[in-house]
């Protein structure tokens, strides 16, 4: 397909050595040639990496110019010498981009208890800064560069007319094990050039991930570096977006958000499904994020779906534990459109006809009604194979 990119955006993605592999991209650099409005969330773990610390004590901003990115080195649990070394990542960009280090944002994601090889750091920025680009091979570039235990990139982008002009949103994330809500082991930058201002940006992004990235798991593992970042440097339009506008740029962004939240665990280390659970019915948002949550991190559940076993017990369950308050005589469950369970008993099936939709479809719906009131939620896993088992116990060594 090909990408609509916002205006005054240049991208770059290159290789500069922390990634052993020859010419594999582990450096990107994402410019904005006007200061930008920009936002962020960022995981809820105390153990968090120092650029999370810094980005987190610059956001919202009014005048961000850049955002620098390696990957394959967190920089997480490294002191005082990580937080110098992401503070020298800021400089050399904004040397290499002319500005001032203060414009700028930095992630990192990899290892976790490493130094970064700030003299490979440096060359690699310095060769990102030199290879910028406004194209769409250059926001490939880019968005290969965040990757790490990644299949595959995660990208995204939507386009809608405001203000008699387009705007234009795109994104790029990483994430495929260490992926818990709050949020999960991932990075994302979202770049458009609407105008926004910067508590509205924040309140807009915020509401975006809670819905998307919020709302996957692999193993509920939440990292030390997540990190979501909005770039709006107001190229399309000349006044920030408001009223019907500031709906339907709302609706774009948690459109995006949800198009690189589900690839995240369907892309899971070793997974062979991604589940999307439905709960329904739920007395309260709260409860059924619990309910959702639950059945999402569950062990049996997600081996269940890995080995097309339609095991609904395990899932109704989960669901009892979860801490949420329902009738059990009154929950449905549905498996691939099969009703299996029937207000609280067990409803007739073709055991055989629901395993075989498991296994020849790569996406595995769940759908749990409680009938306890009107709060509904939609959560996306993915199943446990051995294959995650091997890659984990195998990750540093």
């Amino acid at each position: 397909m090909t990408i609509a990119l916002p205006k005054g955006f240049r991208f770059a993605g290159v290789h500069c050595g922390i990634k052993q592999a020859a010419g594999v991209k582990d450096m990107s650099l994402i410019v904005s040639d006007q200061p930008a409005t920009a936002a962020g969330v960022y995981t809820q773990n105390l153990v968090f990496a120092a650029p999370v610390q810094i980005d987190r004590s610059r956001t919202p901003m009014a005048d961000a110019r850049f955002v620098v990115v390696n990957s394959g080195n967190a920089n997480a649990c490294t002191g005082p010498r990580g937080l110098a070394d992401a503070q020298t990542m800021l400089s050399v960009a904004a040397d290499a981009c002319g500005c001032s280090p203060s414009q700028g944002l930095v992630m990192s994601t990899g290892v976790i208890g490493v130094f970064l090889p700030m003299e490979k750091i440096a060359a690699g920025t310095t060769a990102a800064a030199q290879s910028l680009g406004d194209d769409e091979a250059a926001f490939l570039a880019a968005s290969d560069g965040v990757l790490t235990t990644d299949s595959s990139r995660k990208i995204a982008a939507r386009s809608l007319a405001v203000q008699d002009s387009e705007i234009r949103l795109v994104g790029m994330a990483k994430g495929a094990g260490m992926i818990g809500p709050h949020m999960a082991t991932m990075l994302c930058v979202i770049a458009t050039d609407a105008a926004l201002e910067p508590a509205d940006a924040q309140a807009m992004l915020r509401s975006a991930v809670e819905v998307s990235f919020n709302c996957i798991s692999v193993e509920g593992h939440t990292s030390t570096n997540d990190t979501v970042l909005l770039l709006a440097n107001g190229a399309a339009t000349g006044k920030p977006l408001t009223g019907s506008d500031r709906e339907a740029f709302q609706a774009a962004l948690v459109e995006t958000c949800t198009e690189m939240a589900r690839m995240i665990p369907s892309d899971g280390e070793g997974a062979t499904h991604l589940i999307t659970i439905d709960v329904c019915g739920a007395a309260s948002t709260s409860d059924a994020r619990r309910i959702a949550k639950a059945i999402a991190e569950s062990a049996l559940v997600k081996t269940a779906v890995a080995g097309a076993d339609p095991n609904w017990g395990r899932i109704v369950s989960a669901a009892g534990y979860a801490g949420a308050k329902f009738d059990p005589a009154r929950v449905d469950l549905h498996i691939n459109d099969h009703l299996i369970y029937q207000q609280g008993s067990p409803a007739e099936f073709e055991a055989k006809v629901v395993s075989r939709s498991i296994r020849g479809q790569h996406e595995t719906f769940l759908r749990l009604d409680l009938n306890a009131g009107d709060a509904n939620l939609r959560f996306w896993t993915s199943d446990l194979t051995v294959d995650y088992i091997k890659f984990n116990s195998e990750y540093t060594t």
